[in-house]
């Protein structure tokens, strides 16, 4: 039996009606027609999926969209028009944190919320976080500095 949800992506409604096994990545990549959020191990266990709802982290892949009636989802294609989406990108760009670009989008959304949450991260401190998205290319070296890059522009006169 399908559902009539309406749910926020990037700050346009979209709505439908939608089988109640239907997860929020489908629905995204399916209804929003947005197809940044990538679907990868669908088991919620890589973080490619990863998108913001209602300003927190959640897996795309095993959330079911029914369960989000008059929620506010924010994909990767929203990032960049935010300040700190904006200078993370940028920092990604200059740090080479990014290679096959496959686990970026959830990389950049979780990013995001590490540095939304904290204000100069350590190494340890974004290892920590980032530890439920799988990169296979880069070894985080790179997206650990570029988290670090991004944390220090967001700090200083830099960018405001």
């Amino acid at each position: 039996m399908k559902k009539f949800i309406t749910i926020n992506v990037n700050g346009q409604d979209v709505e439908c009606a939608v089988e109640g096994r239907t997860t929020l990545g489908d629905f995204i990549r399916n209804e929003a027609k947005l197809t940044g959020t990538h679907l990868g191990c669908e088991h919620g266990v890589c973080g490619a999926c990863t998108v913001l709802v209602d300003g927190r982290p959640m897996r795309s892949c095993i959330t079911f969209a029914a369960s989000l009636d008059g929620a506010h989802v924010t994909t990767t294609e929203k990032l960049g028009q935010d300040r700190i989406g904006a200078v993370l990108r940028e920092a990604f760009h200059e740090a080479h944190g990014l290679q096959c670009g496959f686990c970026t989008p959830g990389m950049l959304v979780t990013c995001r919320d590490i540095l939304a949450r904290h204000k100069n991260p350590s190494e340890e401190t974004i290892r920590y976080e980032l530890s439920g998205n799988i990169c296979r290319c880069t070894g985080y070296m790179n997206i650990v500095a570029a988290v670090k890059l991004a944390a220090q522009r967001l700090n200083s006169d830099e960018v405001k």
